[in-house]
């Protein structure tokens, strides 16, 4: 999302990823806004492949409230504090939320690091198991191998969830989603009281959803609707009208060259990602990365899978690099829920042929180097 380039070209994959060198290669975000003359600011969770003493490195010369987490609270009044700044120049300012991800430390009986929400009440007055929970027709081995090996470890524990348990997990998670929505308001009255709402252009995003029980996965950790589709609202002064577009967007590389659009700023080189306020930028289909290593063992053996999925309007398509039958199809129109795999479905073999392409030339001109499996 800083950077505009895909996970692959900036060689972090995995959390496991973010000290490799990237500072010399790839520009983040706010270098470029402070370098095109704005005041950056970032308050919150900070979650990226540089230093946060680095100011070479990410640009960003207003800082509070710079942890992993338990970063929420704080973000309000720092909001406040970098508002109230007597500037000249325009800002570029990111709050970083944490929640509703603090559902992770839920299962585990932790404590949750941005703030209890109480106890679930009873399971009656609870929201009702996802409709799509069971598992989907003619799935992938390798999905029920990666359910298993992350169930297996301290980090997931929600192998043996019953619909109480699951029942429970959503309203804690939605109770989240209530806490961090308060603070969000709290900004947005900041950006009021400070004279700024009519002169500044508010994006709301998130780097990925929470499977809630869907399919019996908790997390983040796979393709699957819940996890890969994510809100985007683009909000400009003037026209603050709700209207709602159904352009294939990848929040990823898309957000730094709509932003820098709507800055007036010039990249200077070629980005893989879209101006996506632009009418004539759409895309037949885009490609999300994922990459799986947060399991354990199953039957002796670590299993860590990389896979590629294609959305296009109607279908989603998805490949993995290990495994028997290792490819999804997906018809969104009719089956949103993704209960019943289509990739061995012989009228749907041109489909899926098509979204073999989209995939192998969408890796040609990217230069990624995953190696797509039929």
């Amino acid at each position: 999302m800083f950077t505009g380039f895909y996970p692959h070209q900036t060689q972090v994959q995995t959390n496991a990823d973010i000290n490799k060198p990237l500072a010399g290669k790839f520009k983040n975000m706010g270098v470029i806004f402070k370098d095109a003359g704005y005041d950056t600011g970032y308050i919150g969770k900070w979650h990226m492949a540089f230093p946060a003493k680095d100011l070479s490195s990410h640009g960003f010369e207003f800082m509070r409230s710079i942890k992993n987490n338990g970063a929420d609270d704080g973000i309000p009044a720092g909001t406040e504090e970098f508002l109230k700044i007597k500037r000249e120049k325009p800002f570029l300012l990111v709050t970083s939320f944490v929640n509703p991800h603090n559902i992770c430390e839920w299962p585990r009986g932790e404590e949750l690091p941005d703030g209890a929400v109480g106890s679930p009440p009873p399971v009656d007055e609870c929201p009702p198991l996802i409709e799509n929970h069971s598992q989907m027709k003619d799935e992938p081995g390798l999905l029920s191998v990666m359910k298993k090996s992350f169930q297996s470890n301290k980090l997931f524990p929600v192998g043996d969830f019953d619909e109480k348990k699951w029942r429970e997990y959503r309203w804690v998670y939605y109770r989240l989603i209530e806490k961090v929505d308060a603070l969000i308001g709290n900004v947005l009255q900041t950006l009021r009281s400070t004279g700024h709402y009519e002169d500044t252009v508010i994006v709301f995003t998130s780097d990925h959803g929470d499977m809630q029980g869907a399919h019996g996965w908790s997390q983040k950790t796979v393709f699957f609707e819940e996890s890969t589709r994510v809100p985007l609202i683009i909000s400009e002064p003037g026209n603050r009208i709700r209207t709602v577009n159904d352009k294939l967007v990848n929040t990823g590389v898309d957000i730094l060259p709509t932003l820098c659009s709507i800055a007036g700023i010039s990249l200077g080189q070629t980005y893989p990602g879209i101006n996506v306020r632009d009418a004539k930028n759409t895309r037949e289909y885009l490609v999300s990365e994922n990459k799986m290593i947060q399991g354990e063992p199953v039957d002796g053996v670590k299993p860590e899978p990389e896979g590629r999925m294609v959305r296009s309007k109607r279908f989603k398509y998805c490949n993995f690099d290990i495994g028997e039958r290792n490819e999804i199809l997906i018809d969104l129109e009719k089956d949103p829920g993704e209960m019943t795999n289509l990739a061995g479905k012989q009228e749907y073999q041109a489909i899926l042929k098509q979204h073999r392409r989209y995939l192998m030339e969408w890796c040609k001109s990217t230069n990624d180097p995953f190696q797509c499996r039929y």
